[in-house]
């Protein structure tokens, strides 16, 4: 499966792609599109390859992003093996086979490695900073080699759908439901077409919404930078005695005094700030919204 977004000019290649590549296998399948609301054409060239009945589309009522699009893909696929991808061709159909191969060996999922990310240098960085800082906070190993591409036993999904957070992160919630999984190194491909909808403000909202939602570090971490300026102020008054007892002045400054107000204020709002955003995601939670609406699908 497959989430659909900016990509009309793709669709047509990507669904003949996966066709040459999984009919040697001699398996039935399905190739399931999911049109993650997007602002061009493609609907309707979804729809113009839904005349193959292995061709399976559907289209969400508005843009739910990429996570929450594999999510309705996934409750979809009948198969049980499933193969996540994206749609921009820079993961290649032609690596399916590899994949079911090693899966074979005894694995409930095997992760696509890209080998050398054909992406800008400034991307790439980004995406090694983002998953390091990842790894630290939720104590997880995180991988930049590896993203959605990968094949999955039907267990790993139906372990995944039972998942009903409404923060989606379909690489993470992988990784937490465990299982037996193995790794194919793959070429990356470069961007035929167009460039990424992930600009660096979606960048940032998504990185919070995942650290919030995986990992409790951030609250444990304030908690810590709190004792340390306690200990610190403990140790300051120390050093004031000790200098008052040697008959040393010691006269507090106006600009001192400025400085320790704000910046214990700064502390106390960054504080605030952590524990708001986690209130607010569990209030998000509690709320219970679908993780996704069909406005339309292929099927008649």
């Amino acid at each position: 499966m497959s989430p659909v977004y900016r990509a009309d000019t793709l669709v047509a290649q990507l669904v003949s792609r996966i066709k040459a590549a999984v009919e040697p296998l001699g398996r039935s399948f399905e190739i399931i599109l999911v049109d993650d609301r997007s602002p061009d054409n493609s609907w309707e060239a979804i729809l113009e390859q839904t005349k193959d009945e292995r061709v399976r589309g559907f289209r969400l009522s508005r843009n739910f992003g990429q996570h929450r699009a594999i999510t309705a893909g996934l409750e979809q696929a009948r198969g049980e093996w499933i193969i996540v991808m994206d749609c921009d061709l820079q993961d290649q159909p032609e690596e399916i086979p590899g994949l079911y191969q090693e899966a074979l060996k005894g694995y409930d999922l095997v992760f696509a490695r890209r080998v050398e990310r054909q992406d800008s240098w400034l991307k790439r960085l980004g995406s090694r900073t983002f998953y390091q800082v990842l790894s630290y906070l939720t104590e997880t190993k995180q991988d930049p080699a590896i993203a959605n591409f990968g094949i999955y036993h039907r267990k790993v999904i139906d372990a995944v759908l039972s998942m009903r957070e409404s923060i989606r992160y379909f690489p993470t919630m992988v990784r937490w439901v465990g299982f037996r999984s193995g790794g194919l190194a793959v070429e990356h491909a470069e961007r035929s077409e167009g460039t990424s909808s992930y600009n660096l403000r979606r960048l940032i909202n998504l990185a919070l919404d995942i650290i919030l939602a995986y990992s409790d570090k951030p609250l444990r971490l304030t908690v810590k930078l709190g004792l340390a300026i306690s200990a610190a102020a403990f140790g300051f008054v120390l050093i004031t005695l000790a200098r008052y007892l040697l008959g040393h002045s010691w006269e507090p400054g106006y600009i001192s005094l400025i400085v320790s107000i704000w910046f214990f204020a700064g502390l106390l709002l960054s504080v605030l700030g952590v524990v708001g955003l986690y209130i607010g995601k569990t209030f998000e939670q509690a709320k219970n919204r679908p993780i996704f609406l069909i406005d339309t699908t292929s099927i008649s």
